[in-house]
């Protein structure tokens, strides 16, 4: 589970089996996790499932996969390229 950001608590990171899945990020902090799709042709994201956050948490989750939306991507592309 390669981690590639920790910021205010928040663990973003992938999952090393989901190769087949398109382009998307978990975030972890404490007892509360989300996954969030990445929409790169259009600099968006999609809520895959939300746990045990209020909108708050959201707001901030957000806010951070877009300041790190290429690199998010980039990793992501250069996690797969090396399966």
């Amino acid at each position: 589970m390669p981690t590639i950001l920790f910021i205010a608590g928040w663990r973003f990171f992938f999952y090393s089996n989901e190769k087949h899945e398109p382009i998307h990020i978990h975030c972890k902090k404490a007892e509360k996790e989300c996954k969030y799709w990445l929409d790169t042709e259009n600099f968006d994201i999609k809520e895959a499932y939300i746990f045990n956050m209020n909108n708050k948490d959201k707001r901030q989750v957000k806010k951070i996969i877009f300041e790190y939306f290429e690199l998010i991507e980039e990793e992501w592309n250069r996690i797969q390229r090396r399966r």
